[in-house]
């Protein structure tokens, strides 16, 4: 092979990768918060989701990009996982459409004649479009020519490569398609781009370097290589996470199968039968077909799919101190990356709210986990303040940047929540110990009625907070407070408990006020995290924030 051949094939891999990029890229870009929308209306129904996946990774032309925007979806808590596993069906039909434009319109038509004008075309609305969602389509424009103009130097480059690289020579056994098979696997894991790789193999299949069941058994293997981008992106993600990637793993290699098994069955008639029909339509029909027949083997086994993967990686789901909604992949859209630590936020306060209720509650049998389950708490929102940080790096919009300073603050509240009840096991024996019956009585209620408010200001998913009942919960309790350490003192001063032991419940019950006051302040600036879900009248929210 010579250098200038090495060079052209380097040149059209790069040039159609940069395209790729630029179309999905530009595509995502002018979708934006569209995007989550279509994907959210695929948990309507499954066909929804299969139909979903089919037109956006039609789109985007990027199965990878697809792919990994609903695994970061599930991860961050806005799609389910049945749902989730009908639009990773769609995504594998959807990527078949870059085949059939390679076929009928890479092959078909002068590339020159319409590849550099859509370049030009694409960078003038980009520059006009000053970032509006208009450029962001030029630049997808542009894109798409790159793409033609790559496809064009893949073509020319393999022209004649028969004659050095003789690959139809190679055994057309079962044992040689699979290594045709492995090779478009590598192929697509090297380039991250299973597009790429179907270039790559229409245009040896479109030069005759290569005959068409080989061929085909590249086209299986870029489709099986798709799934290396969704098992690097799980690296480290939720378990909901890691179960569409399995997901889509099983999903490939079954439809992996069912070509290779078309392939060993009519490799000899393929081969020796229809040498005259155009071999780059073929195989892109041939692509589609296979992915059908995955989608209808896997269709009726979905749910049986979804309770086999939810009994896998459960294991990380009992990690109290592990985010479960904290995903990088959506960072590239703040206003999503927000709903995640929201979810996050919101399983936080479930989880300082039941330790809160536990230590009012003075309930001595779970003393031993409260310091256990204050670490994991500690932990688990310093990962979100690292996340608030990562959100804050990217290009925000105004209402955006004012939602993670709101945040932080929250996290700071649970974190002093966790704190405050990992300490009051140490009191617990000054309120058994109390001789004085009424007095004991007074503290019993309110306890109580701080565990209501803690009740009252626990955060669930779609649940709006607006602060205004809990205030009035907490100036309720405040004056229950106020009265309750002037009946100490008095006992105190009448000499139905000692001294010392009105100091330490004075102390018992200020620490009590205290982790209320946290509670509610968490409750109340839950409102200003979530503006995007849930509007509340300004005067209402500023109330609620100026009371602080």
């Amino acid at each position: 092979m010579t250098f200038g051949l090495i060079g052209d094939l380097a040149g059209g891999i790069g040039l159609f990768l940069l395209g790729m990029h630029l179309m999905t890229s530009g595509m995502k870009q002018a979708a934006g918060q569209g995007l989550k929308t279509t994907l959210e209306a695929a948990t309507q129904s499954p066909s929804r989701g299969l139909f979903s996946g089919i037109f956006i990774t039609a789109l985007v032309q990027s199965s990878s990009a697809v792919t990994v925007a609903t695994i970061g979806f599930v991860n961050a808590g806005l799609l389910r996982l049945k749902q989730s596993i009908n639009v990773i069906y769609g995504c594998n039909i959807g990527t078949t459409m870059t085949g059939w434009l390679v076929a009928l319109i890479g092959f078909k038509i002068k590339i020159s004649a319409f590849a550099l004008p859509l370049v030009g075309i694409g960078m003038l609305i980009k520059l006009a479009g000053n970032d509006r969602k208009i450029s962001h389509i030029g630049m997808a424009l542009a894109g798409f020519g790159l793409f033609f103009i790559g496809l064009d130097f893949l073509k020319n480059a393999f022209d004649g490569l028969d004659d050095q690289l003789p690959l139809d020579q190679i055994d057309q056994s079962p044992l040689g398609l699979i290594l045709f098979v492995i090779a478009g696997f590598v192929l697509t894991f090297l380039m991250q781009s299973s597009s790429a790789a179907m270039a790559i193999t229409l245009s040896l299949a479109a030069a005759g370097s290569i005959n068409l069941a080989a061929a085909g058994a590249l086209v299986i293997g870029a489709n099986l290589g798709t799934t290396s981008t969704a098992m690097l992106s799980v690296i480290g993600a939720t378990s909901n996470a890691k179960r569409i990637a399995a997901a889509h793993v099983i999903f490939n290699l079954i439809t992996g199968a069912v070509g290779i098994l078309l392939l060993v069955i009519f490799s000899s008639v393929i081969n020796g039968e229809i040498e005259n029909l155009d071999y780059v339509t073929l195989l892109a029909a041939f692509h589609t077909l296979f992915n059908l027949m995955g989608v209808a083997f896997m269709w009726p086994l979905t749910d049986r799919l979804e309770l086999f993967l939810r009994k896998r990686f459960r294991s990380q789901e009992e990690d109290v101190g592990q985010p479960r909604f904290l995903d990088n992949t959506v960072l590239s859209t703040p206003s999503i990356a927000v709903e995640a630590m929201s979810n996050e936020l919101c399983r936080v306060s479930q989880l300082t709210s039941d330790m809160a209720r536990t230590a009012v509650s003075a309930d001595i049998s779970e003393t031993p986990k409260l310091t256990a389950l204050m670490n994991s708490i500690h932990n688990l929102n310093g990962k979100i303040g690292k996340y608030n940080q990562k959100i804050a790096q990217e290009n925000l919009t105004e209402e955006v940047s004012t939602i993670l300073p709101s945040a932080m603050r929250i996290t700071r509240y649970y974190s002093e929540i966790a704190r405050l009840s990992a300490l009051m096991p140490k009191y617990y024996d000054h309120f058994e110990q109390l001789s004085d019956q009424s007095l004991k009585k007074l503290i019993h209620d309110y306890q109580h009625k701080t565990i209501d408010l803690i009740d009252s200001c626990e955060i669930y998913e779609d649940a709006y907070q607006s602060g205004l009942e809990s205030r009035k919960q907490i100036k309720s309790l405040e004056k229950n407070y106020q009265h309750l350490k002037s009946q100490v003192m008095e006992s105190s001063i009448a000499g139905q408990i000692k001294p010392k032991e009105s100091i330490e419940l004075l102390d018992a019950l200020s620490h009590i006020h205290r982790l209320a006051e946290q509670v509610e302040k968490a409750a109340r600036y839950w409102s200003s995290l979530t503006p995007m879900q849930h509007r509340e009248s300004p005067l209402n929210r500023r109330d609620a924030l100026d009371a602080d």
